[in-house]
């Protein structure tokens, strides 16, 4: 009987470990928080909204930018598993690979823009009451180098 009881309290042990080990789920719908974000260089847009599908390993993105010039959409789908994922947005076609470092979301995307070749690595955390979700990007191309960083809170 004794053994029965560790087995299962080790059971039970292994399964918080595991729960506790989860990746953190990106779903939602994000709303820009444009006086916690900060676009570098660029002129920020007045609104973007995200509306995330996060099944890990799918991730399905719909962000809506509205600025200066317009809006555009980009509707994106990923695996968060490090297989190559093609997308085609309004500016051009992008390949990315996403992993995971920990409870941060890595997305590696190279991209041709319109005939200018761009490297982006955005990195995407959750607060832990999961109601900010941090976009941190680095970008190359040959037009130059970027920063930005983009905070979501959740509706």
């Amino acid at each position: 009987m004794k053994t029965r009881q560790s087995i299962f309290v080790a059971g039970v042990v292994l399964l918080c470990a595991a729960i506790s080990m989860a990746t953190p789920s990106f779903t939602g719908e994000w709303k820009m928080n444009a006086s916690r974000s900060d676009f570098g260089q660029m002129p920020p847009p007045s609104s973007v909204i995200k509306k995330i599908t996060h099944e890990d390993p799918s991730l399905k993105d719909v962000t809506t930018w509205i600025g200066d010039q317009g809006e555009m959409t980009i509707d994106a789908a990923y695996t968060t598993d490090g297989k190559e994922c093609a997308n085609k947005s309004p500016m051009g076609e992008s390949k990315s690979t996403l992993k995971w470092d920990g409870d941060t979301l890595v997305i590696e995307t190279k991209a041709d823009f319109q005939g200018n070749t761009a490297t982006i690595t955005s990195r995407w955390t959750l607060s832990e009451d999961g109601k900010t979700l941090t976009e941190k990007d680095h970008f190359s191309s040959s037009m130059g180098e970027g920063d930005m960083t983009v905070v979501y809170d959740k509706q």
